[in-house]
């Protein structure tokens, strides 16, 4: 499946050079340069979690390593991102993080790599368009959302899971379009929080150790996700049904001294999720559930096996626009069974939690999200077997936009 998922992504990629010639026009000594083509954004997010803070034992890895004891105010995200229409069938994007905290590290602030891609447009509408590079793999409305859009502070666990920082290296084609190409587009800058421009449909073969990580077998995870942008009157909704399968290698350095594992690192990883978006005019809902199976590690036998996992959320917001500025009010309940694969052994969880909150956009440049949480936890790894932690905090985000 792997190897002809390959081959049709290749030959897809030549069809354009096999039209001849004059199917692809080069640009002219008169064109514009390099750098007219080329743009700047970012923004960058300050955050503070532990005002009412009940249990400074709850934490949550993924979500945000200042969660819990000795966290304090922290710079969640600084982004840069340069990108550009070089040519009309082909663009480009890499977006650096400069807030990475990496495992291990006491150190903060380290640059590291989010995205550095280029899609080649396969007709001169680039329809349909080939992404090469490491990008968002197409698993899960919340992971494709930007975090710049998102409504909740963290994305949830359950389908978040699946990869770490929502990226690997591999190849994407994408198909959708030019009107829905468009209806992706309008729904982000228009405030209706969309995930951007991701197809109608998407097929793609990637490492599967996650961003950043070198590849550690000689197979590839693939990839397949279909949505849909429906217009119902003045009403968008938007459900999609998406799936991966590989074979995730776990990481030498992510394990326990002492914990049980395959000899060879390597476990079955495959998922399938269910979305639906009814984007918030002036309400809103988000929902989405995954299953699957994944390495997790089992307390009781002190090892790492394959075993299932599922979970999911439910976001409900709306929109209130009011002197040109805009309030969205939201309550977010989840519930994760399962493994987390890029934790230490393969951490096994469980989380029940909810989420009240509230974004305020004063200004296009700026935005406070307030967010209180209540949460039961579940995660335990081969050095705490037994960790289950409750508590509630109050979280505060500054987001400056440019």
């Amino acid at each position: 499946m792997n190897k002809l998922l390959t081959l049709l992504l290749f030959l897809a990629a030549g069809a354009a050079h096999a039209q001849g010639p004059d199917s692809v026009k080069q640009a002219s000594p008169a064109a514009r340069k390099w750098s007219e083509a080329v743009s700047i954004r970012g923004y960058v997010q300050g955050r503070y979690n532990r005002l009412l803070e009940t249990n400074p034992d709850l934490q949550c890895e993924q979500c945000d390593k200042s969660w819990g004891d000795k966290g304090g105010f922290s710079l969640r995200r600084i982004r840069l991102i340069f990108y550009g229409q070089l040519h009309e069938r082909i663009y480009f994007y890499i977006q650096p993080d400069f807030a990475s905290t990496l495992s291990g590290s006491t150190s903060q602030h380290i640059a590291q790599l989010r995205d550095a891609y280029l899609d080649v447009g396969l007709d001169k509408a680039s329809q349909f368009r080939v992404r090469i590079g490491q990008s968002k793999i197409p698993y899960g409305f919340e992971n494709m959302q930007s975090s710049q859009n998102r409504l909740a502070l963290d994305r949830n666990d359950a389908l978040n899971s699946a990869l770490s920082n929502e990226r690997d290296l591999g190849a994407m084609l994408y198909w959708a379009p030019t009107a829905l190409r468009q209806r992706f587009t309008k729904l982000v800058k228009d405030g209706l929080k969309g995930s951007g421009d991701y197809g109608i449909v998407g097929l793609g073969v990637f490492n599967g150790q996650t961003a950043n990580r070198p590849e550690l077998n000689n197979q590839r995870h693939v990839v397949a996700r279909l949505t849909y942008p429906l217009a119902l009157g003045r009403q968008l909704i938007e459900p999609s049904v998406q799936a991966y399968s590989g074979n995730f290698v776990l990481a030498k350095d992510q394990l326990s001294a002492g914990v049980k594992h395959r000899p060879d690192l390597s476990y079955p990883d495959q998922r399938m999720a269910a979305s639906l978006v009814v984007y918030p005019q002036p309400f809103g809902l988000q929902a989405e559930y995954n299953v699957g199976r994944g390495p997790e590690f089992n307390p009781g036998t002190d090892s790492i096996e394959t075993r299932r996992l599922h979970g999911g959320y439910v976001l409900l917001n709306y929109r209130l626009q009011r002197g040109g500025q805009q309030f969205y009010p939201f309550v977010r309940v989840q519930y994760y069974d399962g493994g987390k694969k890029h934790e230490r052994d393969a951490r096994s969880y469980s989380v029940r939690e909810a989420e009240f909150g509230l974004e305020w956009q004063p200004l296009p440049s700026f935005e406070l999200v307030t967010m209180y949480t209540l949460s039961a936890r579940r995660f335990e790894d081969f050095q705490k077997p037994d960790n289950r932690q409750r508590g509630r905090l109050l979280r505060l985000q500054a987001q400056l936009n440019f």
